[in-house]
């Protein structure tokens, strides 16, 4: 038998570092609140800021973390595991 034919056993692919968070999540903030802006600029330009804030958080908050990091977080563990 050769060394290639032998299964090996998967890495583990430890926590991102704080690094590696903060860069997924800023990549996942941004873009989504830049697309509400657009989608709901003209429908929240006279209110408050702080009610649109609180209406951009809200919707934006979901998007975000049940949305777009877990896909996020399994490409990491992907790209990770590969070296």
């Amino acid at each position: 038998m050769s060394e290639d034919s032998i299964a090996r056993p998967p890495t583990r692919v430890g926590p991102p570092s704080r690094h590696h968070m903060a860069l997924m999540i800023w990549l996942a903030v941004f873009p989504t609140l830049t697309v509400l802006q657009l989608l709901l600029g003209d429908l929240l330009r006279d209110t408050p800021t702080v009610l649109r804030t609180l209406v951009l958080a809200t919707i934006a908050v979901p998007i975000v973390i049940y949305g777009l990091l877990p896909p996020m977080q399994r490409l990491r563990m992907y790209l990770t595991s590969r070296r």
